[in-house]
């Protein structure tokens, strides 16, 4: 069996470094669990890691597609499951690191997502989304499958569209779908960590990490994009950072409307991500407030706990 370390949490609360001091600790390598960071010259707006912070771990499913690329659950859990394959195969330890939980579950549990990206009689949603806008089609949702409805934003339309489909096609929720997935056993012995802090100092460090972006260069970044061709419509352009960018560049919003949308919007993703977590089985909280901030504690109670489960 395959050991498998995972550690996630919302955005913002500090993964990254911990990350590669627990590689460094443990003979890891870094999976990324994003679902920005795998394209190329999206790196501001995603926070993505530099070839400096990697402090010469590897680093895996980041820049690999270039923005116009499709990127989803499937693809993220194929390319995922080789990378543990290849990192395993050669006596190290994969660490998957990023706050997609979607994706995670879906390597962790092997879980088999229903691909719905054939062409269903339910597509005239996407036409019907178009004319009436997302929130009636989360509307839609809501009265057939009110727990999805409640773990999928509004704008998250593909995701609105495949649960809609599900409904159409099965006459059952795909949130009841999903809860008997998550009974599969995982074929890994696992760790599953989820870094978490107290909301304010969470929200703080966001909309600070919004303001350095900006200063970072985030729109010419954003124009570099757009000059390339690639369009609100893209998968890649759905990031939060990215897509609320559009809109300012079609002077519809000011400079300052945008900052604070984009910070109400990752503030908002963060919330969703920990509702998700918490909702996860086998996973280990880790709150670092409760370890007043000291990293190296936080470090040790992983180790500690990797030892337990005899993955190291």
């Amino acid at each position: 069996m395959n050991k498998l370390v995972i550690l996630t949490g919302p955005t913002a609360v500090g993964k990254t470094h911990l990350s590669i001091q627990l590689a460094k600790k443990i003979n890891g390598e870094i999976i990324s669990a994003d679902s920005i960071q795998v394209y190329k010259g999206m790196d501001i707006g995603s926070a993505k890691i530099t070839k400096e912070e990697t402090d010469g771990i590897p680093h895996h499913l980041i820049d690999i597609l270039e923005p116009k690329e499709e990127f989803n659950v499937h693809i993220f859990k194929k390319l995922a499951t080789k990378a543990i394959n290849d990192i395993s195969s050669r006596g190290k330890i994969p660490i998957i690191v990023g706050g997609t939980g979607f994706y995670i579950q879906a390597v962790l549990y092997d879980i088999n997502f229903d691909d719905t990206e054939t062409d269903y009689e339910y597509r005239d949603l996407k036409q019907l989304a178009k004319d009436k806008g997302n929130a009636f089609l989360h509307d839609m949702l809501k009265e057939v499958d009110h727990e999805s409805a409640a773990a999928i934003h509004c704008n998250n339309l593909k995701r609105v569209i495949r649960a809609l489909e599900y409904y159409k096609q099965t006459g059952k929720k795909i949130s009841e779908h999903n809860e008997k997935e998550r009974e599969n056993k995982s074929p890994y012995n696992f760790a599953y960590f989820v870094l978490n802090d107290k909301r304010d100092k969470l929200y703080n460090r966001i909309n600070q990490r919004v303001d350095i972006m900006f200063d970072n260069g985030l729109l010419k970044e954003m124009e570099t994009l757009i000059a390339k061709g690639y369009t609100r419509d893209l998968v890649s352009m759905q990031g939060i950072g990215y897509k609320e960018l559009f809109n300012y560049f079609d002077g519809k919003t000011s400079l300052d409307e945008t900052k604070e949308l984009i910070k109400k919007n990752t503030r908002h993703f963060a919330k969703r991500q920990l509702t998700w977590f918490r909702r996860e089985k086998d996973v280990t909280m880790l709150n670092i407030d409760e370890f007043n901030y000291d990293r190296l504690k936080v470090l040790n109670e992983m180790l500690n706990f990797l030892k337990n489960k005899e993955i190291i």
